[in-house]
C-alpha cells in the first residue's frame, strides 16, 4: 500500500467537503422545497441546535426508516439497563424522523432528544460534537463519515458500529484501499455484523472488536397498528383475498401488475395492494396501475373510474407508518426491492404478523435471514416475475401452505431473542461507573481505542475514501455537478462506498 495515494485520497474528502460548505445550504433549500428536509430545521444539518442534558447521554444514530426500527429494540434494552441515561437520536431523513416520532414510547420519549445528522463537513461536525459531548456514540448498519468519525476519534468518544453489513462490492471497493479501511473500520470498538459473512468481510477490512449476533431488525417489535384504523381497513377490504406488494421501488410495480391477470383468473374478486417504498410515488404508481385508487386521497379500494381500468383490483396504499395493517390483513406478502435489484426488505417484518412471505431473486440485503427463512419453509423464493402468479396463487388458495409457511417464519423470527440486552451490555460496559462527569471523558478514555496510528494531526493522515469516491468521476471536472455532492453525497447515504445498498434506505 502507499501511504501517499491513501493520504491523497483523503485530503481530498476532507478538502472537498469544505469547498462544498458554502453550497450546501442552497442545496439542503432545494431539498427543503421537494419535502425532502424540513426547513425550519436546516440549522441541525450544520450543526446547530445542540441541547445537552445533564449526566450521561448515549448518541444513537440510524439514517432512515429501516435503520430507525433496528434501533429501537436497543434504544429500549439500554434505557432499561441504565435508567438514568439520556439520548441523542439522529437521523439523515424525514422519513426516519417521523418513524421515530410515531415508534418511539412516551417514556423513551422523555429521555430522548432527536436531531438531524450534520453533514459531513469538518466544522459542522465539531460544532455538533463540542455542543453535544456524547459518553458514547452508536452507528446502524452502514453509516461511515469520515470527518464525523475522525473527529469523534480525536475527542476520545467511544464508538459502535451495529447491524453491520459489507457486501461483497463494498468489500473490494474499501479493499482497494485497505490503510484507510483499517484505520475508519479499527476506530470503532465494537462492530456488530449481521451475519458471519459480513464479519468475514469487515475483519478483513481491518475492523476489530467483531462479532457476528445477528439481525437487530429481528428482534424489533411487530410493526404497529392503530386498532380504529386497523378496523376500518378491514371493512374497506370487505372480505376480499388480499396480495400485499410491501415497500416497492420503480420498475416492480410493473412487473407485479403483470402477474395479475393470472392472479384474478384464480381468485376474482383478489385486490393486489401496492405500498410504495416511498409514499410520495403514489400518483406515479397509481398511474401505472390503470387509475388505481390512491389511500392517501381518502379514496378506498372501490374508488376510481371503474374495474376495468385497473381501480376495482388495485389499490394504492400510499400512505407512511401503516404497513403493520397490511401485514395483519393481507393473506401473502411480496416483498419489496426483490423483483428488481434492490436487495430486497425486511422480510421478518411480515413474518412476526405470521403473513406468508414470497420474494424475488434480489435479497442481498438481507441474504442470510432469506436463506434462513428458505431452509426452514419459512418463504417461497421466484427466479423472476413471470414465476410470481404461480407461487402466489399456491398460496391464496391453499390454507395448508400457508399456515406452514407462516408457522416457518415466526420461528426464524424469535431468533433474535436477547440480541437488543447483548448489545446493550456490550456498549453500557465502555462506560465509567460511578457515571463521570462529561468534561472527564478525555482523561476516562485516553489512550485506550486510538492509540497513536488512527487518527493523528490531520482529518485521516495516511488514509483514504471509498473506491467509488477516487474511481475517476467523483472528483472530475463534474466534483459539483450533481455526482460528488448530489442528493446522494450528503444525504446520510453517500459515505457507504455501495449505492445499492442504500438505495433501499430511501
Amino acid at each position: 500500500m502507499s501511504g501517499g495515494v491513501t493520504s491523497l485520497a483523503a485530503r481530498v474528502w476532507h478538502g472537498a467537503a469544505m469547498v462544498a460548505a458554502p453550497l450546501l445550504p442552497l442545496w439542503l433549500r432545494y431539498r427543503a422545497g421537494r419535502g425532502k428536509e424540513i426547513a425550519a430545521r436546516l440549522p441541525e444539518r450544520r450543526g446547530f441546535g445542540c441541547d445537552r442534558p445533564e449526566g450521561l447521554l448515549i448518541w444513537l444514530h440510524a439514517a432512515s426508516v429501516g435503520e430507525t426500527l433496528s434501533l429501537l429494540p436497543l434504544l429500549g434494552a439500554l434505557a432499561r439497563a441504565r435508567p438514568e441515561a439520556r439520548f441523542l437520536i439522529t437521523t439523515a431523513t424525514v422519513t426516519g424522523a417521523a418513524m421515530l416520532a410515531a415508534r418511539l414510547p412516551p417514556d423513551l420519549a422523555a429521555r430522548s432528544r432527536h436531531r438531524f445528522l450534520a453533514l459531513d463537513v469538518p466544522g459542522w461536525v465539531a460544532r455538533f460534537l463540542d455542543g453535544w459531548r456524547p459518553d458514547a456514540a452508536v452507528f446502524v448498519e452502514s453509516e461511515i463519515w469520515p470527518n464525523l468519525i475522525a473527529a469523534a476519534a480525536a475527542r476520545g468518544i467511544p464508538l459502535g458500529l451495529v447491524n453491520a453489513r459489507m457486501s461483497a462490492r463494498s468489500g473490494r471497493r474499501w479493499a482497494r484501499l485497505p490503510g484507510f479501511a483499517a484505520s475508519l473500520f479499527g476506530a470503532f470498538r465494537l462492530v456488530a455484523a449481521q451475519t458471519a459473512t459480513d464479519a468475514a468481510r469487515l475483519r478483513r477490512l481491518g475492523a476489530a472488536g467483531v462479532v457476528a449476533w445477528g439481525n437487530l431488525k429481528a428482534a424489533a417489535e411487530p410493526l404497529p397498528a392503530d386498532p380504529e384504523a386497523l378496523a376500518e381497513a378491514r371493512r374497506l377490504l370487505g372480505g376480499r383475498p388480499v396480495l400485499l406488494a410491501a415497500s416497492t421501488h420503480p420498475g416492480e410495480e410493473a412487473l407485479i401488475l403483470r402477474a395479475l391477470p393470472a392472479l384474478r383468473v384464480a381468485l376474482p374478486d383478489l385486490l393486489l395492494l401496492l405500498v410504495p417504498r416511498h409514499p410520495d410515488r403514489g400518483a406515479e404508481v397509481a398511474a401505472a396501475a390503470g387509475g388505481a385508487p390512491r389511500r392517501a386521497l381518502g379514496q378506498g379500494p372501490g374508488a376510481g373510474p371503474g374495474a376495468g381500468s385497473g381501480a376495482g383490483s388495485v389499490w394504492v396504499a400510499d400512505t407512511m407508518g401503516e404497513l403493520g395493517i397490511w401485514f395483519r390483513l393481507a393473506q401473502a406478502a411480496v416483498i419489496g426491492g426483490s423483483l428488481v435489484p434492490k436487495g430486497g426488505h425486511n422480510p421478518l417484518e411480515a413474518a412476526q404478523l405470521r403473513c406468508p412471505i414470497l420474494f424475488g431473486p434480489h435479497m442481498e440485503n438481507f441474504a442470510e435471514v432469506a436463506a434462513r427463512l428458505l431452509a426452514l419453509g419459512g418463504a417461497i423464493q421466484v427466479p423472476d416475475a413471470a414465476a410470481l402468479a404461480p407461487a402466489a396463487i399456491g398460496v391464496l388458495t391453499g390454507a395448508g401452505r400457508a399456515a406452514a409457511l407462516s408457522a416457518a417464519a415466526v420461528a426464524v423470527a424469535d431468533d433474535a431473542a436477547g440480541l437488543p440486552e447483548r448489545l446493550a451490555a456490550e456498549i453500557l460496559g465502555w462506560l465509567p461507573v460511578p457515571l463521570a462527569q462529561p468534561g472527564d471523558r478525555a482523561r476516562t478514555f485516553s489512550g485506550q481505542a486510538f492509540s497513536g496510528q488512527a487518527f493523528s494531526g490531520q482529518a485521516f493522515s495516511g488514509q483514504a475514501f471509498s473506491g467509488q469516491a477516487f474511481s475517476g468521476q467523483a472528483f472530475s471536472g463534474q466534483a459539483f455537478s450533481g455526482q460528488a455532492f448530489s442528493g446522494q453525497a450528503f444525504s446520510g447515504q453517500a459515505a457507504s462506498p455501495d449505492d445499492s445498498e442504500n438505495a433501499a434506505k430511501q
